[in-house]
């Protein structure tokens, strides 16, 4: 059996407090049978995206947040590294270019859904405009207020013509990301990870906290939901991912394409 997943699904969004989410793994956890549970998860990712991309008429996209060092990128690697890459794509939202910055903030965002068939994943996203461009003032308060509404009704739009959407939190403690920032120093083949500016994100943790609570009370939705997952415990974040990924599309009820009419009796010779 796998693990419950709704534990981490926001359900109750005007009531959300970051500060009550869980960011550890519980008492017990056993890392090796994590590790086999995962195994086993993978196996069967693998061949739920062989039928979806057979298939052709459904499209997932996986929005991952987090504060610096969160673990998204290890996210990726360990939850997606090992199915088929043609139906996989993944989309990094940096700092914006000029051109980008010419336009809506959404316009960026859009072409990179996913399409019939694919998996979507974001690395950062469109929430990076009621995250960073809050807490440093890029834009007025009240220009980003307006935006957790045109999110949601972006999401509908999305979910309405046929994708569905998870949207994931990875949740980690000030005292973990202090560790991870101080292995990309300390280990010379992580050095090329670390920046002078994540220091000066760093300092701003406490905004970035309230900048996450506001984010999912005001977009986490029946149709659009977050999961905020603890993430201090690689392993653990991997399985109750994994397991989230798996359950989803399960979910979606796949089948086969039909044969071609007329394979009965066919030989190659």
């Amino acid at each position: 059996m796998f693990m419950d997943t709704s534990q981490f699904r926001i359900s109750d969004a005007q009531s959300f407090s970051i500060s009550d989410a869980v960011t550890d793994s519980p008492d017990g956890f056993d890392r090796d049978e994590s590790k086999a549970t995962v195994k086993r998860l993978t196996k069967r990712l693998q061949s739920l995206q062989r039928l979806m991309w057979a298939e052709r008429k459904q499209r997932l996209l996986v929005v991952l947040q987090s504060i610096d060092t969160g673990g998204k990128d290890g996210t990726i690697r360990s939850v997606f590294g090992k199915i088929n890459p043609q139906g996989v794509k993944v989309h990094s939202f940096k700092k914006p270019t000029e051109r980008e910055l010419a336009h809506d903030y959404l316009w960026r965002v859009h072409p990179c859904v996913p399409a019939n068939g694919e998996i979507g994943i974001f690395n950062r996203s469109h929430y990076e405009d009621v995250l960073v461009v809050k807490v440093h003032g890029y834009a007025p308060k009240e220009v980003v207020e307006k935006r957790y509404e045109h999110i949601r009704n972006f999401e509908q739009m999305l979910v309405d013509e046929g994708t569905t959407i998870i949207k994931i939190l990875l949740h980690i403690t000030k005292d973990e990301q202090k560790e991870r920032l101080e292995s990309r120093l300390n280990v010379p083949e992580k050095n090329w990870k670390f920046q002078i500016g994540d220091l000066k994100e760093r300092a701003h943790w406490d905004q970035y906290q309230e900048a996450f609570e506001t984010m999912i009370r005001e977009t986490s939705t029946d149709s659009s939901p977050w999961y905020v997952v603890p993430a201090n415990n690689k392993k653990y974040r991997n399985e109750i991912i994994s397991t989230l990924i798996v359950e989803t599309l399960e979910e979606l009820d796949m089948q086969w394409p039909a044969p071609e009419e007329g394979l009965e009796g066919i030989k190659v010779e």
